[in-house]
This record gives structure tokens, sequence and C-alpha cells, in this order.
């Protein structure tokens, strides 16, 4: 069994061809050469940070599927000025249009320390503030930590996963993958 943790860049599809594109963008395959290793869950083009690849089913299953309610944190610049009021409701769980979601870990936070720079950078508006949170989900919606975000009136700059389960980005930079033990 083979399991890598990567640290997918801004940019890259969380898979490993791009069939059908007019245009080339870059995949998982750009970065990772290492036969029968799959995606344990997604993590948008848009979207940095944390991914697990690996050739267990079993246990690309149970990150994944949202009955094992797998923890997923994330690192979340948002545009505004984040305040408690904004983490009580992620924490009730608030209703999007596909229902409820569960309710969330959310806690204000200064930046990350040693967090790399995004490639493009995001954009910077000197009359608008951003803040950051940390949100930690046991779901898996699609766009899910985005559509939280801009419900409580907070839409995401930047979004970086920075933990799945027991695994962290700890000693990974951007592009960067290692094999774990499992």
């Amino acid at each position: 069994m083979t399991t890598l943790l990567f640290n997918k860049p801004f940019g890259v599809l969380p898979q490993f061809t791009d069939r059908g594109s007019p245009t080339t963008r870059p995949t998982l395959s750009d970065y990772i050469n290492v036969p029968k290793v799959y995606p344990a869950g997604r993590l948008d083009r848009d979207s940095e940070g944390l991914m697990v690849l690996t050739s267990d089913g079993a246990l690309q299953a149970r990150i994944a599927h949202p009955k094992f309610k797998q923890p997923k944190t994330y690192w979340v610049q948002v545009e505004g000025t984040p305040t408690e009021a904004h983490m009580a409701q992620l924490r009730a769980g608030v209703t999007l249009k596909d229902g409820p979601t569960l309710p969330a870990k959310a806690h204000l936070i200064d930046e990350p320390q040693g967090l790399w720079a995004r490639m493009p950078p995001i954009r910077v508006r000197k009359t608008v503030p951003d803040g950051w949170i940390e949100l930690t989900l046991t779901e898996g919606r699609n766009r899910q930590v985005r559509r939280m975000t801009a419900h409580v009136g907070l839409p995401t700059l930047r979004l970086v996963r920075a933990s799945i389960g027991d695994w962290t980005l700890d000693g990974l930079e951007s592009g960067a993958w290692r094999h774990v033990t499992v």
C-alpha cells in the first residue's frame, strides 16, 4: 500500500488528467509520478493545501466518504473583519441551498505562520479589510467552506486545507509530497 501527503498549489486540478479541456491546465501528474495512487477526496482548483493520495481503497473511503466524518481543517482568508458572532453562526451550522450544514469548529486566527506566497496573489483592496479564520468540518459538500463563509457575510479570498484527521501540512512546501505510513 502507498499513501502520500501532497501540498496542492493554487490552480492545480485535483486529478491526474485534464481530458476535454481546450487549454492545458496543471494536474496532479505535473507533481506526482507514483503509480496507482488516487486522491482521497477533492480540493478545488482554486483552493490549496493538503491532499491524501493512496492505493488503499478502504483508506480512500474512510477519508472521503461523509459517513466517516473525517475532520478536515481549513485556514480561510476572508473579505471583511471576522468576529465572534460570525464564528458562533458557523459553529451552530448554517442553512445553505442544499440544506443545513453540520456544526463546524470555527476560530478567529492570525495569518498562519510560514504560509507560502500564493501565485497569483489574492486581490487586495485598501478600503476593505480582511482576516483569517480556522474552520474544521466533518462533512464535505461541494465548495462548502466558501459557501458557508459567504453565507455569514465573509466571502473567501484564500482557502488552504491545513489537515485531514491527524495528517497536517507541517514541513510540506507548496507542490511537494511525501510518503506516510498508515
